[in-house]
């Protein structure tokens, strides 16, 4: 098959996709694109089992080949021996950063354990991967870098602090490396949706706040669709939706006081 042009340097169907927390949500939209784009794709999250599955439905329904590296991305080291597995023999041509942790609550009150494993996920494993990536895709001349991130990283977020954090940092390299990256034919997109209906609420604890019950989460697909498209594109920041646009560029023109008392209103428990 022959490779696809882009916007800058090439990371067609004959380079593999590597995409983290694929088991289910985001992820698993995201590997069904890059079957769907022809690229062999490698599966990478906790859960082994729903890994096997999606890749079985990758091959019956794309014809593409699909491996699975179970990998937890919380524990010390587990991001190197990630890439180094998936590298062997292969050129990775895509990278999805999508595996991530948050959990809400005051800062006060959450397990430290919880919050260590959000900035080892997303931030740690995040940057981890990011600079395996560029440094094999300068090496290859060309290739996709496509990070997860979230509107929560253009505020702060009062209940959820840690999780805005870690999604700030995520939005400021993303930025900043797309900038050092520029011209080479290796690009660096930050897909910054907001609340989306997958797992993530769930496990969060986040299903009951404002933010999720008084406006319709977005579908992940469609999510996904245009994060892939942007990333295709180059395009350095995709925020979905209309209102998130509006969260997203509230920061630059409102006082942060008053943006941060916003964000404690959308994400804070009705009983607290």
């Amino acid at each position: 098959m022959a490779r696809a042009k882009t916007a800058q340097g090439t990371a067609g169907p004959d380079g593999w996709a590597l995409v983290t927390g694929a088991s289910e949500g985001l992820g698993r939209e995201f590997a069904l694109i890059a079957a769907r784009a022809g690229h062999p794709v490698i599966l990478s999250a906790r859960q082994e089992d729903k890994l096997n599955a999606l890749a079985e439905e990758l091959r019956s329904r794309h014809g593409v080949r699909a491996e699975v590296i179970a990998a937890d991305l919380s524990v010390a080291g587990e991001a190197e021996r990630l890439w180094d597995r998936a590298a062997q023999g292969r050129r990775i041509a895509v990278l999805v950063n999508n595996a991530g942790l948050g959990i809400n609550g005051r800062f006060e009150s959450t397990e430290c354990g919880r919050e260590d494993a959000s900035v080892a996920v997303n931030v740690v494993a995040a940057t981890v991967l990011m600079k395996r990536a560029v440094q094999a895709m300068r090496a290859a001349d060309g290739g996709r870098i496509l990070n997860v991130g979230s509107t929560a990283g253009f505020m702060p977020g009062p209940e959820m602090a840690v999780y805005h954090a870690t999604k700030a940092y995520l939005l400021s390299l993303s930025e900043a490396v797309a900038e050092e990256l520029r011209g080479t034919g290796v690009t660096v997109t930050v897909l910054c949706p907001g609340a989306t209906a997958t797992r993530f609420a769930g496990a969060a604890g986040m299903e009951d706040i404002p933010l999720f019950t008084l406006m319709a989460p977005a579908k992940a697909p469609a999510v996904a669709e245009a994060g892939w498209r942007a990333m295709e594109r180059g395009q350095r920041i995709r925020v979905t939706g209309a209102i998130n646009k509006l969260f997203a560029a509230g920061p630059r023109f409102a006082p942060r006081w008053l943006v941060t008392r916003i964000a404690r209103i959308v994400l804070a428990r009705p009983h607290r």
